[in-house]
């Protein structure tokens, strides 16, 4: 087959979901089962789920709103995080838990009438690292209970059809699992182009009716469904108005994130092994984690075809690429004495070709430019900011940063990264410690009196891939 013919194949390939919505799932063997389930409650419930679920892939579940037993939902209550804000209810946990019984009762009662009705979503603005603002979404407690049940839920009937290169928001899953896959793949397949992709707003731009449309081809339940377009047409609160979003997952939401993973797995990752790897004339790859995602291809031809599909792809489901951030570099291994082509960058790193120690080239990672001066402007502001504060408290905040930028870009061939932030942190430290000085400035040797007294982790690698 010619290299037009294919590109054409894979274009008009697979109408994905937007031909499979417009039929009623069909049903699946076993179906009738999990339509009259035994009556069980808590864990054996939700076993039986994950059992059906891990032995039947097209199975279409009809019957799971009245999992969300009382028992859940204290389980779901006690895995939420207790020191978050308060969203439209002002309620907190920690009032909520001191009549915990009833209170989940009463929860449980209005679960089980209809009678429940989703609080609209607080909106605050944060600062940002760059000086700039982004929007929080905070949701009343009891909402973030039930989504909390429902992610449970779905987390297990959806498990088994995920693929392994989805690694956000799993179970089992990370960000240097990906980051460490993306190696393996590039060495192993021989790749020597990567499409390096960007989604617009995916949380905030997926389409109501398509997202309900997609989860009833596995979920057609209509107490889940009906749950998850509470939670869409909730609303966003802020100044004392109320707007309503007519796209967009749950600003905030403890749903989000698995509502985001089971509509990109159909509109990427399980078109990508069903038409578009079948169709590729070589090895190719994808990995995504959440919104972002790499691909790597072994041939140009390959990619080109694929990049021309991709944004139609994705238009088609009301999603975007970014035209500029979306592109194809050129990534092969480079001759013995010859120069690498082009970098990526992909959930804070930079993927490039370097010589190890013994002259071979490799495929190496280091902290992405901007992540990295991001990092330094924070360490500067927040030592200029707290330059007041006693030095135990400016100690232990600033260790406690310090060791969460090596805890994640802690990874081999990126140590010299670390050590430029370690020692930006000190000459921040300094700095800002002299404004408070009689004299206005402290003395190398002085500083490092200080540094013998609290002194700031060092940079280490904490994760061998």
């Amino acid at each position: 087959m010619g290299d037009t013919q294919k590109s054409q194949t894979i274009s008009t390939a697979n109408q994905g979901i937007a031909s499979q919505v417009a039929r009623k799932p069909r049903k699946c063997s076993g179906e009738a089962a999990e339509e009259k389930p035994p009556v069980l409650v808590g864990a054996s419930s939700l076993i039986r789920i994950k059992m059906l679920a891990e032995a039947n892939p097209d199975l279409v579940f009809r019957s799971l709103a009245h999992r969300i037993d009382i028992s859940l939902l204290g389980k779901s209550f006690r895995q939420l995080r207790k020191n978050e804000s308060t969203g439209v209810d002002k309620i907190t946990a920690k009032k909520y838990a001191e009549n915990l019984d009833e209170n989940l009762y009463k929860l449980h009662q209005r679960l089980q009438r209809g009678q429940y009705v989703a609080s609209p979503v607080k909106r605050i603005w944060v600062d940002k690292e760059d000086g700039k603002k982004r929007p929080i979404g905070i949701p009343a407690l009891e909402d973030k209970i039930v989504q909390k049940a429902v992610t449970t839920i779905l987390g297990i009937v959806y498990e088994p059809l995920f693929h392994d290169f989805s690694h956000g928001f799993r179970s089992g899953h990370s960000q240097h699992m990906a980051v460490h896959e993306i190696r393996e793949k590039c060495r192993n397949l021989d790749i020597n182009w990567i499409l390096s992709a960007d989604i617009t707003g995916l949380f905030d731009n997926i389409d109501h009716h398509l997202l309900r449309e997609t989860i009833r081809l596995r979920v057609n339940d209509g107490g889940i469904i009906r749950l998850i377009g509470k939670w869409l047409n909730a609303g966003v609160a802020e100044g004392g108005e109320i707007v309503y979003p007519e796209k967009g997952t749950p600003q905030g939401g403890v749903i989000s994130p698995v509502l985001s993973n089971i509509f990109l797995h159909y509109v990427l990752d399980d078109w990508y092994v069903k038409e578009v790897q079948p169709r590729m004339k070589g090895k190719c790859f994808l990995i995504r984690f959440a919104d972002d995602f790499i691909m790597g291809f072994q041939y140009e031809t390959d990619a080109k075809r694929l990049m021309e599909v991709l944004p139609k792809r994705f238009n088609r489901f009301k999603l975007d690429l970014h035209p500029e951030k979306t592109k194809l570099i050129p990534f092969g291994k480079p001759p013995q004495n010859g120069k690498p082509k082009g970098t990526f960058d992909f959930l804070g790193f930079t993927f490039y070709w370097g010589k190890s120690l013994k002259g071979y080239w490799v495929i190496k990672k280091q902290t992405a430019r901007k992540r990295r001066n991001r990092f330094m402007r924070m360490l500067w502001s927040w030592c200029k900011k707290n330059r007041h504060e006693s030095l135990n408290e400016q100690h232990e905040t600033l260790c406690s940063k310090l060791r969460g930028f090596y805890q994640y870009f802690g990874v081999r061939s990126n140590y010299k990264a670390l050590e430029v932030v370690y020692e930006y942190a000190m000459k921040a430290w300094r700095r800002w410690l002299g404004e408070c000085h009689r004299d206005g400035y402290i003395t190398h040797e002085k500083f490092r009196k200080i540094l013998k007294t609290f002194p700031l982790p060092l940079p280490r690698i904490v994760h061998n891939i």
